[in-house]
């Protein structure tokens, strides 16, 4: 289970969402095997050194994507990521489509809430939301 700050995580999709505006639309996550699948505004959850939400609009020549990292698993802080990213994530690296127009209503109905929780297991993606 991995846990992120929702305004890191709303500052991801509107800095994705700007940059695709900017650049010309969104990144495919599938390296081009699949066309036209998840180009649209969300953001990438990605398992490689550390586990962290990527924006995932087109950057232009030069530019760094907007990364938010889960509190459990930044490997600046977390001595332990490493077990942690393998025994919740997997030793692979990876990465997972979230949808702006799953999440945007999630957060906007639940106010309260301060962090989301993705939890993976090997067929699904489950999210949802906690104050802390």
């Amino acid at each position: 289970m991995f846990t992120f700050p929702i305004l890191g995580v709303r500052k991801v999709i509107e800095r994705g969402i700007a940059d695709a505006a900017a650049n010309g639309g969104f990144r495919n996550p599938y390296y081009g095997t699949k066309p036209g699948k998840d180009e649209k505004p969300g953001l990438w959850l990605v398992g490689d050194q550390g586990v962290y939400l990527l924006s995932n609009g087109k950057l232009a020549e030069g530019e760094r994507p907007l990364v938010v990292y889960s509190d459990e698993c930044h490997p600046v802080g977390n001595p332990d990521w490493w077990h942690y990213k393998r025994r919740h994530f997997g030793g692979d690296d990876g990465i997972e489509f979230l949808a702006a127009e799953t999440l945007i209503p999630l957060f906007d109905r639940n106010t309260r809430c301060t962090h989301l929780r993705v939890q993976l297991t090997e067929t699904d993606v489950s999210l949802s939301l906690i104050a802390r």
